[in-house]
């Protein structure tokens, strides 16, 4: 009998880790409230209002999450979301995440889709609208922003078992033609109501 609930409490042991990795569910409106720290750099629409900073508005709440994530735990560093996402909880994290994920993001391109960087649309598409689970939008980023992450990743700056590789060979020139072909994208970020 004493074996049976030793095995039972340890089932419920189990199951309660298992539920702690499951990442937390995001309130949008919660996320609102909390975006009001991020609204100077990011905008509360998600558009960004530095050209250091990127769009996050309808990007997918898995990407957003993993990246505050990272900053929160060092994993990622830069002078300034490191500092904010800090003091970020798991559940602020989903919310923030739901909340930006929550926007729709549209691209226009202004140019012959066959110019379009081989290398990049498998995972972050023609037109800058990511395609794969896990990768970010690049539509309407600017080209400085995207010029100095993918020099953080040929560098070893910024690391990801799929750009670092990408990143590694690629030539100034590469990387500003990849730059310019997603900053020319027309993004337009709707809001969640």
């Amino acid at each position: 009998m004493r074996a049976l609930a030793s095995l039972g409490l340890g089932g419920l042991l189990l199951a309660g880790t298992a539920l702690a990795d499951e990442p937390a569910v995001g309130d949008p409106v919660a996320g609102k409230k909390i975006a009001g720290q991020c609204r100077t750099c990011h905008g509360i629409d998600g558009y960004a209002k530095i050209p250091i900073a990127p769009h996050i508005g309808g990007e997918q709440a898995s990407y957003l999450r993993n990246q505050l994530t990272a900053f929160r735990d060092g994993t990622r560093t830069h002078e300034m979301m490191s500092v904010v996402a800090k003091m970020l909880t798991d559940q602020q994290i989903a919310d923030v995440a739901a909340w930006y994920s929550s926007h729709s993001a549209t691209a226009t391109l202004t140019a012959d889709a066959s110019g379009a960087p081989e290398a990049c649309t498998a995972c972050h598409g023609v037109d800058g609208i990511a395609v794969i689970e896990g990768a970010p939008n690049l539509a309407g980023e600017t080209n400085i922003y995207i010029d100095t992450q993918l020099k953080a990743f040929r560098l070893g700056k910024r690391t990801h078992e799929v750009m670092s590789a990408v990143a590694a060979d690629m030539t100034d020139a590469e990387i500003r033609a990849v730059a310019d072909w997603y900053g020319s994208v027309k993004l337009e970020i709707t809001m969640a109501n």
